[in-house]
């Protein structure tokens, strides 16, 4: 048993095969000049579309060979001298065939002949022929014959300038045939629905579909019609058309046909008819899909309005966007069970719309994100992701229209859609919010505004309700607080008070962050604080009324206060950085006390919380490298500074780090640009200290591995040596140096030293500094001890592989 596909096949191969049968005798008639014989065979040849047998896309390839076999049909009825009957006769000849399908197909393709011979008035023939199709009822076949008739009549239509017009035929004649045929064709496709058991409607659905543009072809043809104005259009095109759509009452029709109307009919037509096309939206059965309807039409007159500058009076004139504003209302109002997806959907079409022509209204956008609000606000929990996505291009289309986050800021119901947004939703726009700032350079320089925007960005700097921190992706977690970071950099006021009111309004937001999220924003924060406190610096001498009371004591306050939050995370190693950053900005602002209780702080954390010996070593030089930047104290707390660092330092885990430490220390007593600080004999004592630790270091090493270790400990103390030499320290003699070197030059050549490739490179490149200096006349080749030692160094050329020519 053949299928249902190869049973289809087997009939449109019959099909065929009937035309081409009836064809063939058909053009013998049609040569031979016999009119009976002609009208036989062809009337024969077209009964092969009676069939009910085929799908639509298989009735068309049926109807195209009979359609081809018409055309040379026709040109034989033109020529009334092969056949000897007049139009009129042979127009009533035709209507004595047997079937009425293939006498139809005959009427039509004899009635365009009788249309052009111009013997009868146009409008007579059309009404005659569209009244004669109603005969046949067959969906399918009716559709096909229908539109055979609208095709051959299409250009022997009464229109404006054509040759068919005249005193009995005018445009509303032409009118009215397309639209009772269109009317009759669209009674015939919404009938497909109910035929055939209920099992199959999926399938019949299909073949409807592939149906659709027979029907729409009519629309077409309206909108070519040169003699519908715009006030024929209104007053009786559209008006008939939205009849029919409304009352066919059938979801995929109505659907398409309102489809149609937005795409064949001119822009203007539709804005200036817009009342009357939204009125029928409503109208619409409850499945339709008006979203998408009413989204193509406000893309039209959106790209329609951008066309031209002189458009744009006209849609303030109509209130467009008022009336789409309306029917949007009542389209969600009307349709109950619209799913959130869709309302949503064409409050976005409407947004778009309104950026697009009143891009200063933004009243107007306010309006549309509190019609969604609205919406939202009757939907317990927006769980459709389709639906999220939509919200998300609501709230993106602002900031893309107006590349500026502050125009954002001034929307009232912005804020409000994002609430109703998920958690991981919510975080997504707020980095879209964030991304924005910085693709745009937005400068955010109010309080009011910054209280906004983090109430936007909320999802980002603390902890919502249901949602673990714990579970975030490690590389995308980072990711958003870098970004929250680099935002609050932007934010910037000229104004002394405004951008202290700008900086709490960020502490009171961050600070709830919770311990992962403070380490990223805190140091944003300190920042900002220190960069209003050398913006203060710069006003001190104009600072009268409100900013007089807002001093660096204050502002070394906060930034004490939030450091101090780092405590519950902990971060001691970025807290005691801080810490040193803000003693720096005291040093700045010549403060003593406050940059003394700074350093406190940072060594209390070095004691207490520091642990690990990495980072112990780290921050002891950070201690180290500040202080010695410090000119602010006074001798007695500069000393017990110097003295803790020290002390610090030789008690260090290892004794590398301990050396290191311990000379980096003899910098805190040889200040070059501060009187005072200039003590030879603790440079000398530190640098002393070191060399004991690093002569330490290698009798461990000896002990422990049987070997000496590494010389490189004592090169690095002997650049120290020479640096404060040529400084002119007048405790670093020639002599020590002198000396240091033999007792390298001993160690290297050692039995118990590992050779070092790393330490031999160092140490000549020493001398060669050495050697450079004496060639140039500086301090250190100068000394004659130093030119001595080098003379008698240079034999040693094969161990440090350098050369030395004096």
């Amino acid at each position: 048993m053949l299928n249902g596909t190869e049973d289809e096949e087997k009939w449109l191969a019959e099909g065929i095969a009937g035309i081409q049968h009836n064809a063939f005798y058909m053009h013998r008639a049609l040569d031979s000049n016999n009119l009976r014989e002609a009208l036989k065979y062809s009337a024969q040849m077209l009964s092969e579309l009676r069939t009910s047998k085929l799908s639509p896309r298989k009735y068309y390839e049926l109807y195209m060979r009979a359609f081809d076999e018409l055309k040379r049909l026709e040109l034989f009825f033109k020529d009334d001298s092969k056949h000897g009957v007049s139009v009129v006769d042979l127009y009533e000849l035709v209507q004595h065939a047997g079937n009425i399908l293939p006498r139809l197909y005959l009427l039509c393709t004899v009635g365009s002949i009788y249309i052009k011979s111009k013997e009868a008035p146009a409008k007579e023939v059309l009404k005659d022929l569209v009244e004669m199709c109603r005969g046949v009822q067959h969906p399918i076949r009716g559709l096909f014959l229908r539109s055979y008739l609208a095709q051959i009549s299409r250009d022997k239509l009464p229109d404006i300038g054509s040759e068919y017009e005249g005193d009995a035929d005018t445009v509303m004649d032409a009118v009215d045939f397309v639209l009772q045929n269109f009317t009759e064709m669209n009674k015939l496709w919404v009938r497909m629905q109910h035929q055939g058991p209920g099992r199959v409607r999926e399938k019949r659905e299909k073949e409807r579909s592939e149906l659709q543009d027979l029907v729409g072809k009519n629309l077409h043809v309206l909108s070519q019609i040169e003699g519908v104005d715009l006030e024929m259009y209104k007053e009786t095109v559209l008006p008939r058309v939205l009849e029919q759509v409304v009352n066919c009452k059938d979801d995929l029709a109505q659907y398409y046909l309102m489809d149609c109307i937005i795409q064949v009919f001119p822009d203007e037509y539709h804005l200036q008819t817009l009342e009357t096309l939204l009125g029928a939206c409503p109208q619409l059965q409850p499945t339709v899909d008006v979203k998408t309807v009413l989204s193509r039409l406000m893309d039209r007159l959106s790209n329609y309005a951008t066309s031209s500058a002189d458009v744009l009076p006209e849609f303030l004139q109509v209130e467009a966007f008022s009336k789409l504003s309306n029917a949007i209302g009542k389209v969600i109002e009307a349709q109950v069970d619209m799913p959130a997806v869709g309302a949503i959907t064409l409050y976005v079409s409407l947004l778009t719309f309104t950026l697009r022509v009143h891009p200063d209204r933004l009243d107007h956008v306010d309006q549309v994100l509190g019609a969604c609000v609205k919406k939202l606000s009757n939907i317990p929990k927006l769980e459709d992701s389709r639906a999220m996505k939509q919200v998300v291009a609501l709230l993106s289309a602002p900031l893309e229209k107006y590349n500026d986050i502050v125009t954002a800021l001034t929307l009232s119901n912005y804020p409000r859609v994002m609430d109703h947004l998920d958690i991981g939703t919510n975080k997504l726009m707020a980095m879209v919010i964030i991304q924005s700032i910085m693709k745009n350079n937005s400068c955010i320089s109010t309080a009011d505004k910054v209280e906004v925007l983090f109430e936007l960005i909320k999802g980002l700097i603390k902890d919502t309700d249901g949602a673990d921190v714990d579970e975030l992706d490690e590389e995308d977690f980072k990711e958003e607080q870098n970004s929250v970071a680099r935002l609050i950099h932007m934010l910037y006021n000229d104004e002394p008070e405004e951008m202290l009111k700008i900086i709490c309004i960020v502490r009171k937001h961050t600070m709830v962050g919770g311990p992962k999220r403070l380490p990223f924003t805190v140091s944003s924060l300190v920042f900002s604080a220190l960069r209003l406190l050398r913006q203060l610096q710069g006003q001190e001498g104009d600072i009268v009324g409100e900013e007089a009371s807002m001093t660096p004591n204050k502002i070394f306050q906060l930034l004490t206060q939030i450091i101090e939050s780092l405590s519950a995370v902990p971060s001691p190693e970025l807290a005691l950085r801080l810490y040193l950053q803000c003693a720096e900005a005291a040093n700045g602002c010549d403060i003593e006390h406050v940059a003394y209780e700074f350093f406190t702080q940072a060594f209390v954390l070095y004691e207490e919380e520091i642990a690990d010996s990495k980072a112990q070593v780290t921050a002891i030089h950070l201690i180290i490298g500040t202080l010695q930047r410090m000119n602010v104290f006074g001798v007695e707390n500069r000393d017990t500074l110097t003295h803790k660092a020290t002390g610090y330092s030789a008690r260090l885990l290892k004794k590398a780090d301990q050396c290191r430490a311990v000379y980096a220390c003899s910098h805190l007593f040889w200040v070059d640009d501060q009187d005072g600080i200039k003590d030879g004999e603790r440079v000398l004592l530190c640098l002393k200290r070191a060399l004991r630790i690093a002569n330490a270091a290698q009798q461990m090493a000896n002990v422990a591995r049987g070997s000496g270790g590494p010389v490189s400990l004592f090169v690095e103390i002997l650049n120290k040596y020479i640096y404060f030499f040529e400084k002119g320290n007048k405790q670093i003699t020639s002599s020590a140096i002198q000396g240091l070197i033999e007792f390298i030059n001993t160690e290297m050549q050692s039995d118990s030293t590992n050779p070092d490739s790393v330490a031999d490179a160092f140490l000549a490149s020493t001398l060669r500094y050495i050697q450079f200096q004496k060639q140039k006349g500086g301090v250190v080749g100068n000394r004659p001890n130093i030119i001595f030692f080098l003379f008698f160094f240079s034999n040693l050329n094969k161990v440090y592989n350098c050369t030395l020519n004096l």
